[in-house]
């Protein structure tokens, strides 16, 4: 009888300490492009279907078809975030002089007609005659000392976007190589997932590719419809720094907070230049766009992925909160992913008898 060889500790533990160090070198070094590559991975998986029926129709070169998507993709992202960084840069003396002249206002007595409106007239005209009285010089004490800043940290969050529009030109040229070579790359996802678990290990990536396209498409393109729509209904009243504020319709979109926190001052403003008409018609609007997100995302997400919209909220506000901006998008797709995985590994499961059976 052979006898079985014995294990050499020591190597082993070498062994798996280099794998280590070598592991952690490689992440060391492509750390600075690792936010840029997540960001490509998702862009490519979700618009993937349409890049390929885009080389369909153009005679069938990926290269003319890689060159019509990035131009695209230049023209949703990094053009929109450029204006709006130059916006917020040309318009904040003006924001702080707005700011400013609030130590003056004075508000008016609400119209006569609004005390006609049935069921809330009474109530918003009490509490609109309160807030006249009350004043600003009480809240204006409490923000002057932070308008310098504010003023301070808008130009520098203007920085980081500029910054964050590098990130993103260096997004599409990592996503113009996954473009090129996306077979390739999906064959060795599916390999790598073979390699984990069989053939288990190959649906889960699937499973993961269509949680990736759920979330970008329930939570990236309802945040565009709906931060467009109120965009369209800003500018067409006429309210002040639409072009800011479309841009802030969007990132609330993103984060699941919703288009109301500025919707409805917009609404109010425009009530107090003594347009109740508009006002009333704006307000229509605002609420059909604010609230066209509970039928949309539902049928985004769901044309790819199951998905829960709780675990997108926690998503969203636990990657912001995490990762920065980058999360908005990371940490909804990843509790995704492990959401469709963990469901599938228990799906796999032999069904438990019930309670009270023999």
């Amino acid at each position: 009888m052979t006898p079985e060889p014995q294990r050499d500790l020591t190597r082993i533990i070498l062994g798996l300490s280099v794998v280590g160090a070598l592991t952690v070198a490689a992440f060391w070094i492509v750390r600075p492009f690792l936010a840029a590559t997540i960001w490509a991975v998702m862009i490519v998986v979700t618009t993937w279907q349409p890049m390929l029926w885009l080389q369909s129709r153009l005679w069938n070169r990926r290269a003319l078809a890689i060159a019509v998507m990035t131009v695209i993709l230049l023209l949703l992202f990094v053009v929109p975030l450029t204006l709006a960084a130059g916006t917020i840069v040309a318009n904040t003396g003006e924001i702080a002089a707005r700011l400013r002249t609030l130590a003056t206002f004075r508000m008016p007595l609400p119209p006569d007609w609004m005390a006609n409106l049935p069921f809330i007239g009474e109530r918003v005209v009490s509490a609109w005659k309160e807030a006249a009285a009350a004043g600003f010089e009480g809240v204006w004490e409490l923000v002057a000392p932070y308008a310098g800043s504010v003023t301070t940290w808008m130009v520098a969050k203007a920085g980081g976007v500029g910054f964050l529009a590098l990130q993103f030109l260096l997004t599409l040229v990592i996503a113009a190589f996954m473009y090129a070579y996306g077979e390739e790359a999906g064959t060795v996802a599916l390999r790598l997932g073979h390699r984990l678990g069989g053939r288990s290990g190959e649906d889960l990536m699937r499973l993961a590719a269509l949680a990736i396209r759920g979330v970008a498409l329930g939570v990236g393109l309802t945040a565009v419809i709906q931060s467009a729509l109120g965009g369209i209904g800003l500018a067409a009243v006429g309210v002040p720094f639409a072009g800011v504020l479309t841009a802030l319709l969007f990132v609330l979109c993103l984060a699941q907070i919703g288009m109301l926190l500025v919707l409805v001052p917009a609404v109010i403003w425009v009530y107090w230049t003594g347009h109740p008409v508009i006002g009333t018609l704006f307000l229509i609007w605002s609420l059909i766009a604010s609230l066209i997100d509970t039928v949309l995302r539902p049928v985004l997400v769901r044309r790819s992925a199951d998905l829960p919209l709780l675990l997108i909220f926690v998503g969203v506000i636990g990657g912001l909160v995490a990762f920065g901006l980058i999360g908005i998008f990371v940490g909804p797709v990843v509790l995704a992913v492990a959401y469709t995985l963990l469901m599938a590994w228990i799906e796999q499961a032999p069904q438990p008898r019930r309670v009270g059976d023999a």
